[in-house]
C-alpha cells in the first residue's frame, strides 16, 4: 500500500513497509511470551496461555525448528497429562508429531541429506533420518515420541506399520545423544516394546531400567514403567511401589525439572487411584 502527498508541482509517494516488520514482531512476541509462560507451567492458567500463544505463532511459522519443538511438547503435556477424551489426546499427539516432522524436514542441516539418499520416498527418509546431525535430536525425538503416545491407541497394525521409522528415528537419537531429555530415548524404547507385538517384554524393561539408572530423579522414568510395564507383566506389587515413592519424591530436590516431576507426581496419583481396574 502507498500514500501520495502532493507537494508543490509534485508528487510523492510512500510506501507503507511497516506491516511486514510489524507482523514479524507481533509473531516474535507471542514466542517470547509463550516461553515465559511455558516456564510457568506449573500454574494451569500460564500452561493454558502459553498453547494458545504458541498455537497462534506456529501457524505463521511451521517450519521455524525450535518453535515446532515447542508446540510439540506443549501438545504432549496437554495431551499426556490432562486430556482425558481419547479422540482429543490423540489429536494433541498427531498434531505434535507432524510439527516435528515437518521442521525437521525443512531444516537446512536435514535437505541436502535427504536430497542425496537413494530410493523411494520412505526409503530416502529412513536413509537421511539414520544420516540425521546431532542439530536435528530435539525434533527427531518429539517427533518420535507423540508419534508413539499416538500409535498407543491405534490398531495393532498401525503400530506394526510405524515400527521401522520409530525404531531408526530413536536409535539415531541413541547414537548422537542417549541422555536426551533426562535418557528419554531409553524410556522411549521401554514404553514402545510394550505395545509392539512378538517382542519379548524383557526387552521393555532393559531399557527402562538404563533409564531409570541413569536418570532416577527423573519421575517420568519410573511412571511410564509402572504404567507400561509392570502393568503389561501384572506385576502390581512394584507397580504399586514404584508409584508409592513417586508420591513421596520430594520435588525441591531438583528443581530444574520441578514441572515436569511435577506433573508426573499427579499422573502417578491417577495410575494408583486406577489400580484396581488396571489389575483386574
Amino acid at each position: 500500500m502507498s500514500f501520495c502527498f502532493l507537494f508543490g508541482f509534485g508528487i510523492s509517494c510512500v510506501t507503507n513497509s511497516t506491516h511486514p516488520k510489524a507482523k514479524i514482531q507481533n509473531i516474535d512476541y507471542l514466542i517470547v511470551q509463550g516461553k515465559l509462560l511455558w516456564d510457568q507451567r506449573l500454574d494451569s492458567l500460564a500452561l493454558d496461555k502459553a498453547e494458545h500463544f504458541i498455537n497462534l505463532a506456529h501457524r505463521q511459522r511451521e517450519n521455524d525448528f525450535d518453535l515446532s519443538i515447542l508446540y510439540s511438547q506443549i501438545s504432549f503435556t496437554r495431551g499426556y497429562f490432562f486430556e482425558k477424551n481419547i479422540q482429543i489426546q490423540d489429536s494433541l499427539f498427531l498434531q505434535g508429531s507432524l510439527s516435528c516432522k515437518k521442521a525437521v524436514m525443512a531444516h537446512e542441516d536435514f535437505i541436502p541429506i535427504y536430497i542425496s539418499s537413494k530410493g523411494d520416498s520412505a526409503f530416502r527418509l529412513l536413509s537421511a533420518i539414520a544420516g540425521a546431525p546431532l542439530s536435528l535430536v530435539p525434533g527427531l525425538y518429539w517427533w518420535a515420541v507423540n508419534l508413539g503416545m499416538y500409535l498407543n491407541n491405534q490398531p495393532v497394525l498401525e503400530r506394526i506399520k510405524h515400527r521401522e521409522l520409530l525404531e531408526v528415528i530413536m536409535y539415531r537419537v541413541i547414537s548422537l545423544d542417549p541422555g536426551f531429555n533426562f535418557s528419554g530415548p531409553y524410556r522411549f524404547f521401554g514404553l514402545l516394546y510394550t505395545r509392539i507385538p512378538g517382542i519379548e517384554l524383557s526387552q521393555s524393561k532393559t531399557y527402562f531400567d538404563q533409564a531409570i539408572a541413569a536418570n532416577p530423579e527423573y519421575l517420568g522414568n519410573k511412571v511410564l514403567i509402572s504404567q507400561f510395564y509392570y502393568q503389561k507383566a501384572g506385576d502390581r506389587e512394584n507397580f504399586h511401589i514404584t508409584l508409592k515413592k513417586v508420591l513421596e519424591t520430594d520435588l525441591n530436590k531438583y528443581p530444574e525439572i520441578m514441572a515436569d516431576n511435577f506433573f508426573y507426581q499427579k499422573k502417578a496419583e491417577s495410575l494408583l487411584k486406577d489400580e484396581l481396574i488396571l489389575f483386574e
